[in-house]
């Protein structure tokens, strides 16, 4: 299972889950891409990146929703390896 993937798999996760603690999407894969400007690891903004410690529970999951939109935007074919975009 790539990078992607494992992030997926915890998006649905964390949407399934409201009553549970909202882990942070880092997969230690940090670098940012050019074009995009979201991480290849986490698919967040630095801003995103910066404010997720003072963020509360709802944002958390807000961002977790938009790493999820963003997740449908990677081609399958990029899926397999750490740094997925």
């Amino acid at each position: 299972m790539g990078a992607i993937d494992r992030l997926a798999q915890r998006a649905r996760e964390v949407a399934d889950g409201p009553d549970v603690d909202v882990p942070s999407p880092c997969l230690s894969v940090c670098r940012m891409d050019p074009h995009s400007e979201l991480c290849e690891g986490c698919l967040r903004t630095l801003d995103e990146i910066a404010a997720w410690s003072r963020m509360g529970d709802e944002e958390k999951r807000a961002t977790w929703r938009l790493i999820e939109q963003r997740i449908a935007l990677v081609p399958a074919s990029t899926r397999s390896d750490a740094g997925d975009l």
